[in-house]
């Protein structure tokens, strides 16, 4: 998407450089050898950062979805025997991936400026996840927009949630395409549901997957775009008389999204799962502050207030570029303006929240600030849940291997708290 996420934000200019390769493999001597989707992460501590090369025969692009940069061309991409050198250009920087390839994986270590971190990408897939739900439309300004409606077996009307997913181009099953396989996490919460007699709709945001095409121009995306769209498949719901009432489930930045529908739409209930209990301008800060020399903190939090008041800031450090440049201030404006904990203090339908234990990405700290906010609410914390609602190891690589395994179930716990809210 074309925003930057709750991850940590880095400026990217890059040359990469990977050597090495087994004897008994064959040399790689062309760029249709490498051609097609890597996709991986760099491992800084505790807030990795994904990352997408796309080769073509002759150059290549990089996708950042933390900095909301999508499908940058690379400035050069050449492939020597083993020797892959990638080169991109930004002002100021200079970062270099130094690995190796080995069939359908790269890994290495990243560094930029004196700091280095292991990396790690692997060939993507083109499969795509079959789903089992029937494809709905509804109609938007800017064209028709399609999710997947899931409906349990036997006589309704049946209570259904929208499910929202979370931030950069997460779809409606719960994956990225800048993580090498799947999880599909919220592809298993929409089919339990329907299994407990709870109907469902996810879908694609706009700038993601089948509803891509929705995006125009940076300059004119608008974090109200997101809120609006939810609220729209509400009403779709509320309009179809095979449904008694109709709530929201919001996962990670789609928890803010959901609670401001939610108010929107009068909704029946709202589920937070892996939301942030802060605003945006604050865990950008929070994230920035390890990375940063203390002069570009000081001005990216200048830069932030100022959006924050709704002005554009015309000057500013070639570093900040990526974060804050132009054509994206309107869409920080606009998701500056909200701060959880007040807007799910306007909701006046039963609200539940959950986090996980081994969630590195939103700690359990959002959850009970979101609940100290709004004391009515329920609160449901999952022994070793991590953010895509698996059970995870405390170790982060381990953490991070069940973003690529469709195989294992939701945590347990979760739908037990799920359905005896909603019932």
């Amino acid at each position: 998407m074309k925003r930057i996420s709750l991850t940590f934000c880095l400026l990217i200019s890059a040359i990469l450089l990977v050597t090495g390769c087994s004897k008994k493999e064959k040399e790689l001597d062309s760029l249709g050898a490498i051609e097609g989707v890597w996709n991986g992460t760099i491992n800084i501590p505790n807030q990795p950062l994904l990352v997408s090369l796309t080769f073509t025969k002759e150059n290549g692009t990089i996708s950042i979805p933390s900095q909301g940069l999508q499908n940058f061309p690379l400035a050069g991409v050449t492939l020597n025997g083993s020797e892959l050198v990638i080169q991109m250009t930004l002002p100021g920087q200079q970062i270099t991936f130094d690995g190796s390839v080995e069939k359908n994986k790269i890994s290495g270590t990243f560094t930029q400026q004196g700091q280095s971190f292991p990396f790690e990408l692997t060939k993507g897939s083109s499969e795509e996840t079959p789903d089992t739900g029937e494809a709905v439309q509804i109609d938007l300004n800017e064209g028709k927009m399609t999710g997947v409606l899931e409906v349990p077996k036997g006589d309704g009307p049946f209570p259904l949630m929208v499910i929202i997913a979370g931030s950069g181009p997460t779809d409606h099953n719960g994956n990225s395409p800048l993580i090498p396989g799947k999880n599909n996490s919220l592809k298993m919460l929409a089919e339990q549901l329907a299994d407990e007699g709870v109907a469902s709709i996810r879908y694609d945001k706009r700038g993601v997957g089948v509803n891509q095409s929705l995006v125009g121009n940076e300059e004119d995306l608008l974090f109200d775009d997101f809120i609006n769209d939810a609220a729209a498949w509400v009403e779709f719901a509320k309009n179809d008389s095979r449904f008694s009432k109709v709530g929201i489930i919001g996962h990670s930045e789609g928890s803010l999204l959901g609670m401001v529908a939610a108010e929107k739409t009068d909704a029946d209930a709202f589920i937070s799962i892996a939301g942030a209990g802060r605003s945006i301008d604050q865990v950008l800060l929070e994230q920035l502050g390890p990375q940063l020399p203390v002069n570009l903190l000081k001005e990216s939090d200048d830069i932030l207030q100022k959006l924050k008041q709704g002005e554009q800031v015309e000057k500013f450090s070639a570093e900040l570029q990526s974060l804050f440049r132009p054509s994206v201030q309107p869409y920080m404006i606009s998701w500056l303006k909200y701060d959880p904990v007040k807007e799910l203090q306007k909701l006046s339908s039963p609200v539940l929240i959950i986090n996980g234990t081994r969630d590195f990405q939103v700690p359990v700290g959002d959850a009970e600030r979101l609940h100290e906010g709004k004391k009515d609410s329920r609160l449901a914390i999952i022994k070793n849940m991590n953010h895509i609602l698996k059970e995870a190891p405390e170790d982060q690589e381990g953490n991070m291997a069940t973003y690529m395994d469709p195989n294992l179930p939701l945590a347990k716990g979760l739908m037990d708290e799920i359905i005896d809210f909603l019932k």
